[in-house]
């Protein structure tokens, strides 16, 4: 697992496994995002996975794909929303790390 920090309140991270959350929440982090459309390669952990065990350890977590059409207005809106309501620091990651740093670089002229 590779976090990059984007600044205070954001990191991306590319996919995540659960083994990776116990990690992730004594690392300090309080909510994750997944960017990652379900089924995108045979390899990668479902998000429901990753959903059951982040919300076993408490920490606020939210699915807001990001597919091949790339950041659409939709998928900004639930940005937004996860980070209107959800604490921080907060995690995002897909595949690389890309999608997931792409949309929160579209959130801040909404929440500027």
């Amino acid at each position: 697992m590779d976090i990059r920090q984007i600044d205070d309140e954001y990191s991306v991270s590319g996919q995540i496994s659960v083994e990776d959350l116990d990690q992730i929440k004594s690392q300090g982090f309080k909510s994750i995002v997944c960017h990652r459309p379900d089924d995108e390669s045979p390899d990668q952990t479902p998000y429901a996975l990753v959903a059951a065990r982040a919300k076993e350890l408490g920490l606020d977590i939210a699915h807001v794909p990001v597919g091949p059409m790339g950041v659409t207005e939709e998928a900004i809106a639930g940005m937004v929303d996860a980070l209107d309501e959800f604490p921080r620091p907060m995690l995002g990651y897909c595949r690389s790390g890309a999608r997931s740093t792409a949309i929160y670089q579209k959130t801040h002229h909404i929440r500027a």
